[in-house]
């Protein structure tokens, strides 16, 4: 195994099993063919074409695009259609940066192939031969990767809260990090993929952050998502990620992408180039 293992795990993806989501004439996802076909029971809201699917042009503003795929979404949660319901709104635009045209369950987000944002966070303790990262084993609940590892704060991106906020509050909730340590947290840039996965087309960006940790912290979680923590060494880290599939999907590019920045994956090694490229995606 290698650590390009972990990124082609992140680029499965076949264009031609899905067809465009268009909203207004903007394109904001891409629904697989067999999703499509199951919209048909929703004409009102849905139009259906064999290139496209359509929110019908009688939704024109952000409220009644929003009521209108909310009762879509909750009839086909009672067929058991929308599985792992988080009860959390997520926006629904082409770009981060771009206000939404709605909002919809998170759990629907891959269905619709649109785009999803969250953050995550490296738990640096120590440096140089001292540097060693704390890792969350994911609870064996959680909807995806149960049980897999992960970075000691990670947490999706809701409508109607910024980043800042986001951070402060995944920290509390996740590894009891106190708000005035949390907000030491660097950024330090994003990665993207897109990826077919049991719960849809994953087209995510994950905005990641540095926080270097005190010697006598120990992270405990809060909201019951994380079943234990632990503080490793980087080099046990490294053998993780390239030789085991052990990390959560994504967590692994967020972890190869710390490596890469820190040197530790060096501008020699002969995938260096690749590895770069698909984190991007």
């Amino acid at each position: 195994m290698a650590f390009l293992d972990r990124i082609d795990e992140c680029r499965r993806f076949d264009p031609r099993r899905y067809r465009p989501f268009r909203i207004g004439g903007v394109e904001v996802g891409l629904i697989g063919h067999d999703f499509a076909r199951r919209l048909r029971d929703f004409p009102r809201v849905f139009t259906i074409e064999d290139s496209s699917v359509r929110l019908s042009e009688g939704l024109n503003d952000f409220r009644t695009r929003t009521e209108a795929v909310a009762e879509v979404l909750e009839a086909m949660r009672a067929r058991g259609e929308v599985p792992g319901w988080r009860d959390e709104p997520y926006p629904v635009s082409p770009a981060f940066a771009l206000p939404p045209l709605l909002t919809m369950e998170r759990a629907a987000v891959p269905l619709f192939g649109v785009m999803g944002f969250g953050i995550h966070v490296n738990g640096i303790v120590g440096d140089g031969e001292t540097l060693r990262l704390w890792i969350g084993r994911r609870s064996r609940t959680k909807p995806t990767g149960p049980g897999k590892l992960d970075q000691v704060v990670a947490g999706g991106q809701p409508a109607g809260v910024s980043l800042a906020d986001n951070l402060v509050k995944e920290c509390a909730e996740e590894a009891a990090i106190p708000a005035d340590l949390a907000r030491r947290a660097v950024p330090v840039g994003a990665i993207s993929y897109r990826t077919e996965r049991p719960e849809g087309l994953r087209r995510d960006v994950l905005f990641n952050y540095d926080l270097a940790l005190p010697e006598d912290f120990t992270p405990r979680n809060t909201d019951g998502e994380v079943e234990s923590f632990h503080c490793r060494p980087i080099s046990q880290v490294i053998d993780v990620v390239r030789d085991t599939d052990d990390f959560k999907f994504n967590c692994a590019l967020v972890v190869i992408d710390f490596l890469l920045r820190r040197g530790l994956i060096p501008p020699d090694h002969p995938d260096y180039g690749e590895l770069l490229k698909g984190l991007h995606g």
